[in-house]
C-alpha cells in the first residue's frame, strides 16, 4: 500500500560536529521515528549526505499546517521522547537552522510512499540513491514551475532521472517558532535510483545532452537568483523513502 496525503514537508539539512553523524542516526532511527509520528507527523526519510560527511538530511511531513504547530508542540514541548533524547542528539549539532517549508508544486507531485518502513532493528543500507535539487526561482514560481514542467522534467525522464516528487515554498507563516525556516523562494525536486551508478550515469547523460548544455540549462541560469544546489544522499536503514 501507498500513501500520499502529507502535503506540507519539511527538508531540514543538520551541519553536525565531525564524526558524531552516525551517532545522530543510530539514536533517531531507534528513538525519533516512531515518537515524532505518534503526535501526527510522516517521517519520509533520513539521510547521509555523500557530498558532505558532517550532513545529516531528513524529510518530515504534516497534513496541514495548524496540525503541524500541534504536533510540534506535542513532541518538542510535551512529548516525554524529546526531552529524554535531546541532550545525545544535540551533543552532535552544530546548525539545525538550515530547513525549508514547502508543499507540492502541483497536485499530482507529491511523495508516494510505501506504508511500512524497516523495522526499528534494520541495520542493512539500501543500495539506493536519493538526488536532491534545490532552485532558487528569482521571479514568480507559478512561471518557473511551468519552466520545469516543460523544459526541464522531460530532459530529466530522457537522462533517467524521472522526478518522484517536487515542491515549492510554502509561504504560509511557520506555526512553531522554536523552528526557524529559511524565508526565501525554492523549488526542490527528487529523483531515485536503484544505486549510485545509476546517479552516475544520469549525471554523465545530461551533461552529454546538447539540448541540456546549450539551451535548457542556459535558460534554467537565468531564471535563479543564485546557482542550485543539489544533494547526493544514500538513505538510513530505517528510511520510508528509498
Amino acid at each position: 500500500m501507498t500513501e500520499n496525503l502529507w502535503p506540507v514537508v519539511e527538508l531540514r539539512q543538520y551541519t553536525l560536529h565531525p564524526g558524531t553523524r552516525d551517532v545522530l542516526i543510530e539514536l533517531f532511527d531507534r528513538e525519533l521515528v516512531e515518537t515524532q509520528e505518534a503526535v501526527g507527523m510522516r517521517i519520509i526519510a533520513q539521510f547521509r549526505d555523500e557530498n558532505a560527511p558532517d550532513r545529516f538530511v531528513w524529510l518530515r511531513a504534516f497534513h496541514d499546517m495548524p496540525s503541524r504547530g500541534a504536533a510540534l508542540t506535542a513532541f518538542y514541548i510535551d512529548g516525554a521522547a524529546w526531552r529524554e533524547h535531546a541532550p545525545a542528539a544535540r551533543a552532535t549539532m552544530v546548525d539545525t537552522t538550515n530547513a525549508l517549508l514547502l508543499r507540492p508544486s502541483t497536485t499530482t507531485s507529491n511523495f508516494t510512499l510505501p506504508t511500512e518502513r524497516p523495522g526499528a532493528a534494520a541495520t542493512e543500507l539500501p543500495r539506493s540513491r536519493v538526488l536532491a535539487t534545490v532552485y532558487y526561482p528569482e521571479g514568480p514560481l507559478a512561471e518557473f514551475a511551468e519552466f520545469f514542467e516543460y523544459r526541464v522534467r522531460p530532459l530529466l525522464v530522457e537522462t533517467g532521472a524521472a522526478p518522484i516528487a517536487y515542491f515549492q515554498t510554502d509561504p504560509t507563516p511557520n506555526t512553531f517558532a522554536g523552528l526557524p525556516v529559511r524565508e526565501e523562494t525554492v523549488f526542490v525536486w527528487f529523483a531515485l535510483f536503484e544505486d549510485s551508478a545509476a546517479l552516475e550515469a544520469h549525471l554523465d547523460a545530461l551533461s552529454r545532452s546538447r539540448t541540456w548544455t546549450e539551451e535548457v540549462r542556459p535558460e534554467l541560469s537565468e531564471l535563479q537568483s543564485r546557482r542550485e544546489d543539489q544533494l547526493r544522499l544514500a538513505p538510513t536503514a530505517r528510511s520510508l523513502l528509498s
